[in-house]
């Protein structure tokens, strides 16, 4: 077994459940892990026998694009197009940050964790 990462995914996105994060938005970061058996792709050096980590990126990208009230409704779809369009992925794991969150104090990040196994 394997691990892909991709880190500090930024996007700005608007998600939340206040009137005004939908309309003036805020800056996101998105982590990625996910398991998979990478013997494969360690011998034939050939992108069909390993995980794109291009496609992943990708999701996160049209999943972050769609508004949702909760970060964890985000993740959530995220994880679910990942099993979906990524056979060989055992385990993924995602970590949504709104950085800066409108909660009324000095906070750099709230982060929302999700995972999930084949």
């Amino acid at each position: 077994m394997g691990i892909i990462q991709v880190n500090n995914i930024k996007l700005f996105a608007n998600h939340g459940c206040l009137d005004e994060e939908a309309k003036i938005g805020s800056e996101y970061r998105v982590d990625v892990e996910v398991k998979a058996d990478l013997k494969k792709s360690a011998k034939t050096d050939d992108l069909i026998d390993t995980v794109d980590y291009v496609h992943l990126n990708y999701i996160v990208k049209e999943e972050m694009a769609i508004r949702s009230k909760l970060l964890e409704e985000v993740a959530q779809r995220i994880l679910n197009r990942f099993f979906k369009e990524l056979k060989m992925i055992q385990k993924a794991t995602v970590s949504v940050s709104k950085i800066n969150p409108p909660i009324g104090g000095n906070v750099e990040e709230v982060v929302i964790i999700l995972t999930k196994k084949r």
